[in-house]
């Protein structure tokens, strides 16, 4: 799968690195509403193109996942600051 790296000179591995870093560190930075959302500009520096839909779970289990996700947030980042903020589209 990861093939291509092989033939790849230094020069080009580099570039990939760092775009690849660029992206983790835009995911990383996610913050306030943006927690909760799909995040398929990650999933496009993969080098295979596809698209694949997730499972989206019902509604019940998927709030359930949303609120153990915050707990996990209190457990994980206690001191992490807090926001009121409302949701915006």
């Amino acid at each position: 799968m990861d093939e291509d790296l092989d033939t790849m000179p230094r020069e080009a591995l580099l570039a990939e690195v760092k775009r690849l870093r660029q992206g983790i560190r835009a995911h990383r930075d996610s913050t306030g509403h943006e927690l909760c959302w799909h995040h398929p500009a990650l999933w496009s520096l993969l080098p295979e193109r596809t698209d694949p839909l997730p499972r989206v779970p019902d509604w019940p289990q998927f709030l359930q996942g949303c609120i153990r996700y915050r707990q996990s947030l209190d457990e994980q980042a206690p001191n992490a600051p807090r926001t009121g903020e409302p949701y915006r589209e």
